[in-house]
């Protein structure tokens, strides 16, 4: 492929720009591992990419002559193919790291704030049982982020992972802090909507 027909930077997907991201730290990786490093730090910031996108995308850096593939010989039991990224790899993905125009704002997309927007269809038990039921889901996040930072800490290379998970960390305790509000303030809400639900009724009667 000639510089020519190679695709801007920018035309590549974040899922690409990501995967290469994992393959920029030291070592070679299957993608089988680098689905397992999404799991324990990607997903805590931004999202873990199903291992059909991970293995698209390494093909896809391969055609570019991003990253490289070397398949296991017969010593291992079974064929593995390991990936690394390219002089060439390293330097696309160094010019699309530093571009901050790119970056674009947090997206926020909260399924338990969906439901609760629409509460009026719900009983005011259910939604905090969901509210509830979300804080422990997120406990049990935290506590993975904390297990992901020790593990992280370990290795030298991984300074700047160990960061963003302490950045994941404190996101989500901060989450737990939201979650508590906002069960005090449905806990507010509930006799105002009773009260407009007994409004809304008595004006309907003859």
């Amino acid at each position: 492929m000639t510089s020519s027909q190679e695709p801007k930077k920018q035309d590549l997907p974040p899922t690409a720009w990501a995967v290469l991201g994992l393959l920029s730290f030291p070592g070679e990786r299957t993608g089988y591992e680098l689905k397992k490093w999404a799991d324990s730090s990607l997903r805590f910031f931004y999202w873990s990419p199903a291992i059909s996108q991970i293995y698209a995308e390494l093909r896809r850096l391969e055609d570019l002559g991003y990253a490289v593939s070397v398949r296991s010989g017969p010593e291992e039991a079974r064929a593995k193919r390991r990936y690394a990224i390219t002089d060439a790899g390293r330097e696309a993905l160094t010019g699309w790291a530093g571009d901050t125009a790119q970056a674009g704002p947090p997206v926020l997309k909260h399924g338990l704030l969906l439901r609760i927007w629409l509460g009026h269809l719900a009983e005011p038990e259910r939604l905090r049982a969901m509210v509830t039921e979300h804080m422990e889901r997120t406990r049990g996040e935290l506590a993975a982020v904390r297990e992901a930072m020790e593990h992280a800490a370990e290795v030298r290379e991984w300074a700047f992972p160990t960061l963003v998970l302490r950045w994941s960390e404190r996101q989500h305790l901060a989450e737990l802090e939201l979650a508590a509000a906002l069960l005090a303030d449905l806990a507010e809400a509930a006799p105002q909507a009773a009260r407009t639900e007994r409004d809304a009724q008595d004006a309907t009667r003859p």
